[in-house]
């Protein structure tokens, strides 16, 4: 009698543990990407749907609210601060989400510092004040508020303030889509890509040499740096790194995308529509489908191929030409 139970028990296990590594690959999909055709047209309906007609910066939030959105609705919904499984045993879609939120972070606190307001002292608008902190919760929190119930809100911010962009009775509401603005955003874009390079790269181990203080004689710093040190991500953190570049990738390139629509004018004027597209283009290849079942993690020249390598190179390219871009739109 013991026996037939102990076999039953085993095979209730064993079917828990098939359904839960089923439900975590489904959950594990990544987001599919869309098209600039596909944002513009979410965009136009959005606006038919709230009785409006899209203004400029409209394509923009419509995007912005897209990407925020997808990281909640997406299938099993947010999982970085989950606390029971299978959720709680997933890595990669947490380290996926983790690069696509500091792109929504980075974007919303551009949104209320640069591209809503005409100079430096005018007034920050009122929602996208409220939807910029509320994006800066930690992503872990799960309650009392939950990291879920804060970005709602900052969705709903942007919702708002979007409503209020396209009302013509309303001119106190703006989306200023100048070189100046869109140069910001850049800056903080290189910041984050070149992060990502570097922890990519990582994976086999580098040789660092400590440039913090180059070109400048008078330049100090807080505490001794050696020369030159190495850097190695550990193994375990391989995958992590890889999935949040993928998710960094994925949100900026739609953010990309909305630029291009939005700041179509200012592009044009600075001859800057080919490096806007060359960035895109480097970004989808981050997106190419990675058909082992694992991260490989081989040597730069070695037999095994190194995923995270091959990803260091794409978001390299797509950063080259984030600061070439950088410098078209600064030049007068």
């Amino acid at each position: 009698m013991e026996y037939i139970t102990s076999k039953r028990v085993l095979a209730v296990l064993a079917i828990i543990f098939v359904l839960g590594y089923g439900v975590s690959v489904y959950w594990s999909s990544e987001p599919a990407v869309m098209e600039v055709s596909e944002l513009v047209a979410k965009a136009k309906q959005d606006a038919n749907n709230e009785g409006k007609k899209p203004v400029v910066g409209y394509t923009t939030t419509t995007t912005l609210i897209l990407v925020a959105e997808t990281l909640l609705d997406k299938p099993g919904g947010y999982f970085s601060n989950d606390v029971v499984p299978p959720g709680l045993f997933m890595d990669n879609m947490p380290a996926w989400e983790l690069g696509a939120l500091e792109q929504v972070r980075d974007f919303s606190l551009i949104m209320r510092k640069d591209f809503s307001r005409s100079q430096s002292q005018s007034v920050e608008d009122k929602d996208l004040k409220i939807a910029q902190p509320k994006f800066n919760i930690d992503s872990k929190s799960w309650h009392l508020p939950s990291a879920e119930a804060e970005y709602r809100e900052a969705i709903e911010a942007l919702y708002r303030y979007r409503a209020r962009l396209a009302d013509p009775d309303q001119p106190d509401v703006q989306f200023y889509a100048r070189a100046d603005n869109l140069a910001a955003w850049l800056k903080e874009v290189q910041s984050r890509l070149g992060s990502l390079s570097q922890k990519l790269s990582a994976s086999v181990g580098r040789n660092i040499i400590n440039d913090g203080l180059a070109g400048d004689s008078s330049a100090q710093q807080s505490t001794y740096m050696p020369e030159e040190e190495v850097v190695k991500t550990s193994w375990f953190l391989t995958d992590d790194v890889f999935y949040e570049a993928r998710g960094a990738s994925w949100a900026l390139l739609h953010l990309m995308k909305a630029v291009e629509v939005d700041f179509k004018g200012v592009l044009a004027k600075k001859n800057a529509e080919i490096s806007v597209k060359q960035i895109i283009r480097e970004l989808e290849e981050t997106q190419e489908t990675v058909w082992s079942p694992m991260i490989l993690n081989g040597s730069g020249f070695g037999v095994m191929a190194n995923h995270s390598l091959v990803m260091a190179n794409y978001i390299s390219r797509a950063n080259a030409a984030v600061i070439d871009l950088t410098e078209l739109l600064t030049k007068g």
